[in-house]
């Protein structure tokens, strides 16, 4: 079974805090759920602090938000192929190092998400009109690619961390 591209737009869910939507390939084989979160420090009842994840209400400048996405195998068979495209919402800049997906290969893109490429392949043109190294706060959209096949009801998660301008 191909699927192609699950294209999911985290940035507009990013206004209504907590994400709860799901979205599925035309062949109805996978699910996706995302959900955007900050994390707090509680103060346990021993007095430890702990850090905490919270979906979002309020995101301030310099907030770091935590964009999770599950992906789920909802057919009896083995699905292959899997693509997930995630803008990096606007107003925020990619978190260096923070992408995550076990069993993908993460890919970004600096021009809208038109073409993708490891991190040290991405180049943008500079001030001065020469091709130079793209930086994290530079990258559009990020790409997991699942290696492999999904098997029916498994389940796989990928995010990203971001910071607020």
């Amino acid at each position: 079974m191909r699927i192609s591209h699950l294209l999911f737009a985290t940035a507009l869910w990013l206004a209504l805090g907590s994400i709860s939507g799901a979205a599925q390939a035309a062949d109805s084989a996978i699910s996706l759920k995302s959900i955007a979160q900050v994390e707090i420090e509680v103060v346990g009842k021993d007095g430890k602090k702990t850090l905490q994840r919270t979906p979002v209400r309020k995101a301030v400048p310099a907030s770091e938000v935590i964009y999770t996405t599950t992906f789920q195998n909802i057919i009896d068979k083995a699905v292959g192929n899997i693509v997930i495209d995630n803008p990096i919402p606007n107003d925020s800049e990619y978190k260096a190092g923070s992408a995550f997906g076990k069993d993908c290969e993460i890919l970004f893109s600096v021009d809208g998400g038109k073409s993708f490429a490891a991190t040290e392949h991405l180049k943008v043109k500079g001030v001065d009109g020469k091709e130079r190294m793209a930086l994290p706060r530079e990258y559009t959209h990020i790409r997991w690619t699942y290696k492999g096949q999904l098997m029916a009801g498994k389940s796989g998660e990928v995010g990203f961390r971001t910071v607020i301008k």
